[in-house]
C-alpha cells in the first residue's frame, strides 16, 4: 500500500484516470437502485388503483414532479452526500458504521440514551435487510413489465420471466462479482446517459415542465393541497430508494468518487427523466400506463426494456451485496451467529458471499414476486423500510455530530428539525399504507431485529456462564507450574482457542484433568473483533508469557476488523520467534476447539421463547475451523454443556 501511494505521488498525471475509474465503478455498485427508480415512481404516484389515488391534473403534476426533485435533493444530496458521508468509521459508512461509532464515543452517564440509539441502529440494519428482499423483486418486475408496452399479450409472461431472472441472479452469486463487476460501471453509465437523453426528448415536447424545478411548486403543492400531497409522498419515496447505498458502499470507493458521480451524472440524469415524464403526461394523460418506457420511440422500446432489465439486475446485485456486508458486519459485532463468509475477490476486500443469506434472500424474493405479481402492488410495501432506515440514520448522525465535531447545539437542532420533519412526513404517510403492504417490511424488519437482539443477549448470558465453568486462567497456569511433576509434558504445539485471557480454555482444562498431560508448547489464542472495518497487520498480534518466559505457555491475542476474515494461521505466522520463546512449527501444530452444547435450562435472564429462538439460531453458526482458516486435519474438538 505504501509503494502504491508513493507511485501515485510521483506521477500526478495518473490521479485523474484513477479517480475516473473509481467514479465509473461507483456507478455500477452504488447507484443501481436509485438509478432505476424512474421506471416506476411517477407511474405509481398517479396509480388509479391506489387506496388514496392522486388525480392526474396539471397542477398536481407540476407539484409532484417538483416534490420528487426536491425530495431527492434534501434526502440524497443534503442528508447523505453533504452530511452523513462525512461521518465515517475509518472509511466505512452505513448504519453499522454509525453503530460502531456510537459504541466508541458513548459518553459516560448516558447509558440509557446510548442503549436506545444502539437499538435504533440495529433496527435500521434490520429494516435494510427487509429492503434487500423487496428491492430485487420490485426492480426486476418493473423492468420486465416494459414488455407490455411492446405487446399487451406479453403481460402473462412478466412474473415467470422475472422469477427466472432472479433465480439465475442468486445462483451465480457464489461465483463472485469480481469479473461481472467490471461490466457494471460502464453499463450503468450508459443507462444514465440514455435516461438523460430520453428525459431531454420528453422536455422538448413541453418545456414548461422546467418550471417544476422551482421549489415553490413543491411547497405550494404541500401547503395548498396537503390532503392530496401528503398521500403522494408515499410514492414519491420511491424516487430515493437506494440512498442508503451511497453511504453503505462508501468504504469501497470513497466519499469523493461517489459525490462526483452523484452530482455530475446521476442526479442530473434522474432530474431530466422525471421532468421528461412529466412533460409526456402533460401532453397526453394516456401515457400514464408506462410514462418511462413511452419516452422512447417505438423502435427503441425493445432495446430499452433489455437495458432496463440489465440495470435492475445490477440494482438488485448492489442490494444483495449490501445485505451480505450488513450481515457479515452484524455477525462481527455479535448481533448474528458466526456466518460462513467467502471472499470472492483477491483485489477488492468488500466483495463477499454469504451463502446462508443468499439462499434466504432467494426464497424470500421469488416468493414476493409470485405473491404480489406487479411492481405497483409491491410499491405499497417498498417505502416503509427505506423511510425507517433514513430517519434512523438522520437521528444517529446528528447525535454523533455533536459528540465528534462539537458543533453548537442550536445549529444541529435547526438542521435536525428540518431534515427530521421531512423524514417523519415520509414515514407517517407510509404508515397509512400499513394494511396495503407496508406491514411487510416492518414484519421482516421486526423479525430480523428480534433475532439480532436475542442473539446478542444470548451471547452475553452464555459467555457469563461459560466463564464460570472455565475458571481463572492465571490460577490454572499457576497450578500447572506447581504440579509439573504430576502433569506430563508431551512433544508438540497445542493451540487452544479461547474468548480471552481471563478464563481457561475448556479443552485445555479437560485435557489436563482427564489425561494429566499438556503439550511442550501451549498457546492460548483469542480473537478480538474491533470496532473498525480493518485492523493494521503490524499490530495484529500481541504476546503475553503469563509471567514465565520459560514454561512454554503463551497467551496470544489477535485483533481483526469487523469486515475482515479472521485467518488465524496467517496471523500467527507474523509473530517473530523471539516473542514466542522460539520458533513455532505451525505446519504441525494441533488446534483445540472447545465446543459448547447449548441446552435450555431453568436459569433466568431471557424469556423462554427467546431462549428457544437463540438455540434455533445457533444451528446456522458456521464451523469454527472454516471461519478461522484452521487446517481440518489438525483440529480436535472437545465438548461441554452450558445451560441457557
Amino acid at each position: 500500500m505504501n509503494s502504491h501511494a508513493a507511485t501515485v505521488g510521483r506521477t500526478p498525471a495518473l490521479r485523474e484516470p484513477l479517480r475516473l475509474a473509481l467514479v465509473i465503478g461507483a456507478l455500477g455498485v452504488v447507484f443501481g437502485d436509485i438509478g432505476t427508480s424512474p421506471i416506476y415512481t411517477l407511474q405509481t404516484v398517479f396509480d388509479p388503483h391506489d387506496p388514496h389515488p392522486i388525480p392526474l391534473t396539471t397542477e398536481n403534476l407540476y407539484g409532484v414532479v417538483s416534490l420528487i426533485v426536491w425530495s431527492v435533493i434534501l434526502i440524497v444530496t443534503v442528508t447523505y452526500v453533504l452530511l452523513a458521508m462525512r461521518m465515517d468509521n475509518d472509511g466505512e459508512g452505513g448504519i453499522m458504521a454509525l453503530l460502531t461509532l456510537l459504541r466508541r464515543w458513548a459518553p459516560k452517564g448516558r447509558a440509557r440514551t446510548v442503549a436506545v440509539l444502539a437499538a435504533l441502529a440495529v433496527l435500521g440494519a434490520a429494516l435494510f435487510l427487509g429492503d434487500s428482499i423487496i428491492t430485487p423483486a420490485i426492480s426486476v418486475l418493473s423492468a420486465v413489465e416494459g414488455l407490455k408496452t411492446i405487446n399487451p399479450d406479453f403481460g402473462e409472461w412478466v412474473v415467470p420471466v422475472t422469477a427466472v431472472i432472479l433465480l439465475i441472479l442468486f445462483l451465480v452469486q457464489k461465483l463472485g462479482s469480481a469479473a461481472v463487476g467490471r461490466l457494471f460501471g460502464p453499463i450503468t453509465a450508459i443507462w444514465f446517459v440514455v435516461i438523460a437523453v430520453l428525459g431531454i426528448g420528453g422536455i422538448l415536447r413541453d418545456p414548461q415542465i422546467l418550471l417544476a424545478l422551482l421549489p415553490t411548486y413543491a411547497i405550494g403543492f404541500m401547503v395548498g393541497h396537503f390532503n392530496v400531497a401528503f398521500f403522494a409522498l408515499a410514492a414519491v419515496v420511491l424516487s430515493f430508494t437506494g440512498a442508503e447505498a451511497l453511504y453503505a458502499d462508501m468504504g469501497h470507493f470513497g466519499r469523493r468518487p461517489i459525490s462526483i458521480g452523484w452530482l455530475f451524472l446521476v442526479f442530473p440524469a434522474l432530474a431530466l427523466t422525471y421532468l421528461g415524464q412529466g412533460a409526456l403526461l402533460l401532453q397526453d394523460r394516456a401515457n400514464l400506463s408506462a410514462p418511462f418506457f413511452l419516452l422512447a420511440p417505438g423502435w427503441a422500446r425493445i432495446p430499452l426494456v433489455i437495458l432496463a432489465t440489465i440495470a435492475t439486475v445490477i440494482a438488485s446485485q448492489a442490494v444483495i451485496s449490501g445485505a451480505f456486508s450488513v450481515a457479515a458486519q452484524a455477525a462481527g459485532l455479535g448481533y448474528l451467529p458466526r456466518l460462513r463468509v467467502t471472499h470472492t475477490s483477491s483485489e477488492t476486500h468488500g466483495q463477499i458471499y454469504v451463502p446462508w443469506i443468499n439462499w434466504l434472500l432467494m426464497v424470500s424474493v421469488i416468493t414476493l414476486v409470485f405473491a404480489f405479481r406487479s411492481s405497483a402492488s409491491l410499491a405499497f410495501a417498498y417505502g416503509m423500510a427505506v423511510t425507517g432506515t433514513i430517519t434512523i440514520t438522520t437521528i444517529l448522525f446528528f447525535y454523533l455530530a455533536r459528540r465528534r465535531w462539537k458543533i453548537p447545539a442550536w445549529i444541529l437542532w435547526i438542521g435536525a428539525a428540518v431534515l427530521l420533519t421531512v423524514d417523519l412526513l415520509f414515514l407517517a404517510v407510509n404508515l397509512t399504507k400499513f394494511v396495503h403492504g407496508a406491514w411487510l417490511p416492518l414484519a421482516i424488519g421486526l423479525v430480523a431485529f428480534i433475532v439480532m437482539t436475542t442473539w446478542q443477549r444470548g451471547r452475553e448470558l452464555i459467555t457469563a456462564r461459560r466463564s464460570e465453568a472455565e475458571g481463572s486462567l492465571s490460577e490454572f497456569v499457576q497450578y500447572l507450574r506447581t504440579h509439573a511433576n504430576v502433569v506430563e509434558r508431551v512433544p508438540g504445539t497445542a493451540i487452544f482457542l479461547n474468548p480471552g485471557s481471563a478464563t481457561t480454555p475448556l479443552a485445555l482444562r479437560a485435557n489436563v484433568e482427564h489425561n494429566h498431560v499438556r503439550h511442550a508448547r501451549v498457546i492460548i489464542l483469542s480473537v478480538d473483533i474491533q470496532n473498525v472495518p480493518r485492523f493494521p497487520p503490524s499490530r495484529r498480534c500481541t504476546v503475553d508469557d503469563l509471567g514465565d518466559p520459560t514454561d512454554g505457555i503463551l497467551y496470544v491475542s489477535t485483533r481483526f476488523g469487523y469486515a475482515e476474515k479472521p485467518d488465524l494461521p496467517r496471523a500467527l505466522r507474523t509473530i517473530p520467534p523471539e516473542k514466542t520463546q522460539g520458533w513455532i512449527d505451525l505446519d504441525k501444530a494441533t488446534y483445540f476447539l472447545s465446543k459448547i452444547e447449548l441446552r435450555e435450562g431453568p436459569i433466568g435472564g431471557m424469556a423462554r421463547w427467546r431462549k428457544r429462538l437463540f438455540l434455533a439460531s445457533s444451528h446456522i453458526t458456521t464451523d469454527a475451523s472454516d471461519h478461522f482458516g484452521l487446517p481440518r486435519d489438525r483440529v480436535i474438538v472437545m465438548g461441554s454443556q452450558v445451560e441457557l
